[in-house]
């Protein structure tokens, strides 16, 4: 059941974010999400792959030649720099808002969200269409900004000088949130988006009561490396907590 939202697109934001992520992505994207997740994924050369809230298109630039590939944003400016990157004539994009019913008319193996679903308020409603246009035992894989060590705005990096540990300090956990980031601070006219936390508990219910099994759970941690007089401490900080959490599923 699809219910009505506010709208949380990314259009406005679409330049400034395809000027960020460019090409190959991000750092985190080139080093650590892009090659984990086609590492969880497993993609075969007849794989058919859905993805939801797919921004810019920087998970199809990384596929197999043969895979085909279905794009779906709601921000038409980040649809039309996907489109211009990519010439892949097995990829496809739609502009279409993710959390309401989507005109497709085939079924997929695969389908992705992948840093994306804490931008959307209504989250159910896209694992919902995931569940709608995948086949039998088809993969879903959500990955998120870890939703235990980085809730903007509660949570933090702090130093306890006295034991030389850099730790991760969490004000607030369990309690869904609704938290606006200015994308600009500083700048005259502040750019409001929103990041909707919830606790992983509340991920593995909506997984599964939309019809998915967890199959795996990965915590994939910063590949970067500190030098200097922090960098120990540092380095052992940045490897005990993970950045990011990969949710792999399939339909039952």
């Amino acid at each position: 059941m699809f219910r009505p939202k506010k709208p949380t697109s990314w259009n406005h934001e679409a330049r400034w974010y395809n000027e960020l992520v460019d090409v190959k992505g991000q750092y985190f994207h080139e080093h650590v999400i892009i090659p984990k997740s086609l590492q969880l994924l497993d993609l075969k050369p007849d794989s058919t792959l859905l993805d939801l809230a797919c921004g810019n298109g920087i998970l199809a630039r990384y596929l197999p030649k043969a895979v085909t590939y279905y794009g779906i944003d709601a921000a038409p400016k980040l649809i039309q720099f996907a489109k211009n990157k990519d010439k892949n004539p097995r990829h496809h994009f739609v502009v279409s808002d993710v959390t309401q019913s989507l005109a497709l008319t085939t079924n997929f193996t695969h389908a992705t969200v992948i840093l994306a679903l804490q931008n959307i308020k209504d989250a159910t409603n896209v694992i919902t269409n995931a569940t709608r246009f995948l086949k039998p035992k088809g993969k879903l894989l959500i990955v998120l900004n870890h939703p235990c060590f980085r809730i903007p705005r509660q949570s933090s990096w702090e130093i306890d000088p006295q034991n030389k540990l850099q730790y991760r300090r969490i004000n607030r956990y369990l309690s869904p949130l609704e938290i606006p980031i200015n994308m600009h601070p500083g700048q005259i006219g502040k750019s409001i988006t929103w990041t909707f936390h919830l606790p992983i508990s509340a991920y593995s219910e909506m997984i599964t009561n939309n019809g998915f099994m967890i199959e795996k759970l990965a915590e994939w941690t910063s590949d970067k490396i500190s030098v200097g007089s922090a960098a120990k401490m540092e380095n052992r900080s940045r490897s005990e907590f993970p950045l990011f959490l990969a949710l792999l599923c399939h339909k039952n």
